[in-house]
């Protein structure tokens, strides 16, 4: 078995984890492949029983490669998934951040988390994406989103506003700081935190979010993923900032955006007796009052 592990960079309290982790992939004879920027950072700080293989582009995973894990928070998945792309390649997140949806294995847990992938006490859970056109093939070949697409304003001045059409029927035009238009994955992330819906992953849905929107009757709406939503953009600025996931860039304020759901998955690793529900209750700390 080969696992290839992706970090980006983290706190000096954290390599203990993440040497505790390299120990138990060797214990195991899993051979190690490694992001080769996520070796340069650990160089010197981390002990390998032997030199690593190195990676630095997703072409080099296929077939070379049984799993990745993404050692960090949330933010560290979502740039892992641009390396896997339409591989299938399962991936399992460690957590060394704080709130952790995706990245739900914490750092205590490493051990037992990675010895049961070794043991194949696991199910792969299909985790839906969306993808954006736009004239401009502004993100290239990795014009997708396991979380969401943003539209923001660019600056702090005046509102934007957005019309959304769904399968050509117009749902609304909002006048507001921007739009997430959420996977089930994201709904748990920015769309959330501006009061939009839990989505269970499998629900095969879209859930459109204002931020901060000026009409106070709006509300987020969920579609199915099966619908095409097209964006046209108005405002006293030129320009605007688009979002996919942790990826930014600026359109033109008379470009059209046209999204819909991505031809293929990413493969989450779940340990046996984890799910979504168990998740978003630790979390979130529902039922954590004293009343209970």
């Amino acid at each position: 078995m080969k696992i290839a592990l992706f970090g980006k960079t983290f706190n000096d309290d954290r390599f203990f984890y993440f040497q505790q982790l390299i120990e138990t992939l060797e214990r195991s004879n899993i051979s190690i492949l490694i992001y080769s920027p996520f070796m340069d950072f650990v160089k010197g700080k981390i002990r390998f029983a032997y030199d690593p293989e190195v990676f630095t582009l997703h072409s080099q995973l296929p077939g070379n490669a049984d799993f990745m894990l993404s050692i960090g928070g949330d933010g560290t998945m979502l740039d892992a998934i641009t390396l896997i792309r339409d591989s299938g390649i399962p991936l399992m997140g460690i957590n060394l951040g704080r709130m952790g949806f995706l990245s739900s294995i914490s750092k205590e847990e490493i051990g037992q988390a990675v010895n049961a992938l070794i043991r194949g006490d696991y199910t792969l859970e299909k985790r839906a994406l969306l993808s954006v056109e736009t004239p401009q093939h502004l993100f290239g070949d990795m014009n997708y989103a396991l979380n969401e697409l943003t539209v923001n304003k660019k600056d702090t001045g005046s509102m934007i506003l957005v019309h959304v059409y769904i399968d050509d029927k117009l749902l609304n035009s909002y006048w507001a700081d921007g739009l997430i238009i959420a996977t089930p994955t994201g709904s748990t992330a920015y769309s959330l935190s501006c009061n939009g819906p839990i989505i269970t992953p499998d629900s095969e849905n879209f859930v459109i979010t204002p931020i901060a929107t000026h009409n106070l009757t709006v509300r987020p709406v969920v579609i199915p993923d099966k619908s095409i939503i097209r964006l046209k953009v108005e405002g006293r600025m030129s320009q605007y900032l688009i979002g996919l996931d942790s990826r930014n860039s600026i359109i033109d304020s008379d470009t059209e955006i046209v999204v819909k759901k991505e031809k293929f998955f990413i493969n989450l690793v779940q340990r046996v007796g984890d799910d979504f529900y168990t998740t978003i209750r630790q979390k979130l700390m529902w039922g954590r009052d004293v009343r209970n």
